[in-house]
């Protein structure tokens, strides 16, 4: 990410740029409150950290624009077209969920073969007491595969960096982030989140495949890659901003499928995260995404039982089976249960808490260049190392008990019984949880039956490990997750609390390391729906579902009284303009007619406009709607968009006199897929001197149904609209209808209606602001 002080440098450059056109709105996009300057008028810029870097945003337009044209092909749309429509989006939601699950397999099996292989060869250098020369080919490795992730992610895409969960958040709310769902985006997603979840970093691969998934979709709604000349024209029929959200949606949820194997948890980790709008059609298609992840992750994993994949398929991807297993608690368990509840809430909150502080300051040392990404993320890598292959020398050895079934020691590759250093017939047990993959930590700290397998400084060590790992690794310059790290920690402290509730509670501490783990899941990323299902499908165990729900409900219920989750905090340190769900409570007490005074004044077009105008207004503003009002009396007709002028004037679409079109005159220039796409900068596009002097007839273009407030609506009420609705634009029209009253007193845009933006005007509002938002 860059400095603070660059992007301030950036806002006022761009502020005095500005005040040359005081007249004129801002676009309906606005940047981080927390870095910007106060303004005088409501109003702000649209730039935004996305990635790692400072970029402009601007807004989606959800919204169905009902022009003539659109209105024409709707009326003349066959019932085979409209069937081919449907065949397209769920053969979409298919190829999204094979894709998907395919890339999915891809990194599970590279990231267990390189893991395993790895760290066989540094259980054999410590069996011939080489200790010095295994942790050096162990750092070297690591070091190595750091290097890979992090320059592919510094130099070629600073927008793979990170989990990628928030700007996924921002675009389902209608913010668009530049080159987020790219095709380089995705290649180094993937080749990233191999090498550093290869590389031991304590970090997961859930939330880049969550990433990936997106990238997936996107990439098949616009037919391929714009950037590298690679797209298919003929998929134009769904390359439009509402299509591509549905899309998206099920690229996340596949994504979460791939990460978990849980495809119900896929659709609710969509429905309760990340997706701001939703409707019943769109469940069908993403469980249809996600179980088609499962089919093609179930058919991997089969065929590499036989050993055809490596290492792939003795570890893998996470599951904790426990249906067979009868699990008993009884009224004096609530007790315990609620305590891990309580710890878990506390726990997360304060790991949100650290991680925003350590991203600020992560942020100062970035913005020294690209090399000082790199050194840092390098660094984190050796740390990383030392500690791994360091502190398992400090455990004592255990005996191994001679009544278990498995081999004891085991060979190295997986199991609970790891020799490391230790004489024939004992085991390390620290080092069965640290040296080893992620996934076969997990397994072996969720293991059941296992009450003396793991000693108390062992398991402590442990959690404080992966505790300050999490927290220094996460903000890196490279693809990274936090639900592995959060699992680890979580588990950690279940057991630690396991051992010591062991003499009031019969709960196995298996059973308390999975609760743990989905409290400080529920702590820090606030899911619960979600959560609990995850856990579900990954036991295998319905016996386990109401302990598991009080869990997260009492989790979640602590945290919200400390923070935000870990989502909406990096939602705001990146400044992506994301409205919530819930209006601030004293949003009822200013209404837009209020808002609408404090902006610059309106510029609208007439029905019939001159192309000198038009030509100057996209120049010297940077609006992307503009009423249209016309008559002698002036009645509004409705919106047009700065897209639409700009494809008017690309087209050259102009009359020699003023004067209305025809309808053959539009069809034989413009479709409705024309209207959906974006076509450049005014910059771009060039008009003659004699060219200015002619007209162009705005209305076959004109939006005829935008969605308008009257001036007495509170605020709080246009909000909750503009987001349910998914808007770009909302009218504010006066609220008494008469002869000499402009029929358009105003437009609200995303910007407006942030609650930080309206206090930077409006700072009395503060007096009465609440402390937390309703829920």
């Amino acid at each position: 990410m860059e400095a603070p002080n660059n992007l301030l440098a950036e806002v006022a450059t761009i502020n005095d740029m500005e005040g040359l056109h005081n007249n004129e709105e801002e676009r309906d996009t606005e940047s981080n409150c927390s870095l910007l300057k106060r303004n005088q008028t409501l109003s702000s810029t649209s730039i935004a950290i996305v990635g790692a870097k400072v970029s402009h945003i601007e807004s989606l337009d959800y919204e169905i624009n009902e022009n003539d044209i659109f209105k024409h092909d709707w009326r003349r749309r066959s019932r085979a077209q409209a069937l081919q429509y449907v065949f397209i989006k769920w053969t979409l939601a298919f190829l999204v969920g094979l894709l998907t699950g395919g890339v999915a397999t891809l990194i599970s099996l590279s990231i267990e073969n390189i893991s395993g292989y790895k760290l066989r060869a540094v259980v054999n250098y410590i069996d011939d007491e080489r200790y010095l020369m295994g942790f050096a080919f162990f750092a070297g490795a690591n070091f190595l595969l750091t290097l890979v992730a992090a320059f592919l992610t510094v130099y070629f895409a600073p927008t793979a960096s990170g989990p990628g969960v928030s700007e996924i958040k921002a675009y389902l709310n209608g913010v668009d982030t530049p080159n987020i769902f790219g095709a380089t985006t995705l290649f180094v997603k993937i080749i990233g989140s191999i090498g550093a979840v290869s590389a031991g970093l304590d970090l997961g691969k859930e939330e880049p495949l969550i990433h990936i998934g997106s990238c997936i979709a996107s990439l098949l709604g616009q037919g391929g890659s714009d950037s590298y000349k690679l797209s298919w024209h003929w998929l134009r029929y769904v390359n439009n901003d509402r299509d591509k959200r549905d899309l998206i949606t099920y690229g996340s949820s596949s994504g979460v499928c791939a990460a978990f194997r849980a495809p119900v948890a896929g659709v609710l980790f969509a429905l309760e995260e990340v997706a701001t709008w939703w409707r019943s059609a769109l469940i069908w298609r993403t469980f249809f995404s996600t179980a088609v992840v499962v089919v093609v992750l179930r058919v991997f994993m089969v065929y590499c039982k036989s050993g055809s994949c490596g290492l792939f398929g003795r570890g893998g991807l996470i599951m904790f089976d426990v249906s067979g297993v009868i699990v008993r608690y009884h009224a004096v368990d609530i007790i315990p249960v609620v305590i891990i509840g309580v710890i878990g809430g506390l726990l997360g909150s304060l790991l949100n808490h650290v991680l925003h502080k350590v991203l600020r300051l992560y942020n100062l040392i970035n913005a020294k260049g690209k090399l000082y990404k790199l050194l840092l993320a390098l660094s984190v890598s050796l740390l990383t190392s030392i500690c791994m292959y360091g502190l398992p020398f400090l455990a004592k050895c255990k005996r191994c008990d001679s009544s278990l079934s498995e081999s004891c020691p085991g060979t190295g590759e997986t199991g609970n019984f790891k020799q490391f250093n230790c004489p024939n017939g004992y085991y390390n047990d620290l080092a069965t949880l640290i040296l080893a993959t992620k996934e076969d930590a997990i397994r072996n700290i969720f293991s059941l039956n296992t009450a003396t397998e793991f000693q108390v400084a062992s398991l402590l060590i442990f959690f404080l490990l992966y505790c300050i790992l999490g927290v220094i690794t996460f903000g890196i310059a490279v693809p990274s997750g936090l639900f592995i790290p959060i699992i680890l920690i979580g588990s950690g402290y279940g057991r630690l609390l396991g051992i010591a509730m062991r003499p009031y509670t019969k709960i196995d501490q298996g059973l308390y390391a999975v609760l743990g783990a989905a409290s400080v899941m529920a702590g820090s990323m606030r899911m619960t729906v979600t959560v609990c299902i995850i856990f579900l499908e990954l036991t295998n165990n319905l016996l386990l579902l109401p302990i598991t729900m009080l869990v997260l409900v009492i989790a979640k219920s602590v945290a919200d009284c400390f923070n935000s989750s870990i989502y909406e905090i990096m939602l705001e340190l990146k400044g992506l303009p994301f409205l919530e769900a819930y209006p601030e409570p004293w949003m009822r007490n200013i209404t837009v007619g209020e808002l609408a005074d404090v902006k610059p004044p309106v510029v609208t077009f007439q029905g019939i406009e001159k192309v000198r105008r038009i030509v100057e207004v996209l120049k010297y503003t940077t609006h992307n709607g503009f009423p249209v009002v016309d008559g002698v009396i002036p009645e509004l007709h409705g919106l047009i968009l700065r897209t639409h002028l700009l494809l008017v004037l690309k087209k050259k679409w102009f009359l020699n006199e003023r004067r209305r079109t025809e309808d053959w005159e539009v069809e034989e220039k413009f479709t409705w897929i024309d209207l959906a796409e974006r076509w450049g900068k005014i910059e771009d596009i060039v008009v003659t001197k004699d060219e200015m002097e002619m007209y162009v007839d705005l209305h076959p273009l004109i939006n005829t149904t935008p969605h308008t407030v009257v001036e007495s609506m509170s605020v709080s009420k246009a909000m909750v609209a503009f987001r349910q609705v998914g808007l770009r634009h909302m009218i504010i029209v006066p609220k008494y209808q008469a002869a000499g009253v402009f029929p358009v007193v105003g437009i609200l845009t995303r910007q407006d209606l942030r609650a930080c933006n309206i206090l930077n005007v409006f700072p009395h509002l503060a007096k009465s602001k609440s402390n937390k938002k309703g829920h």
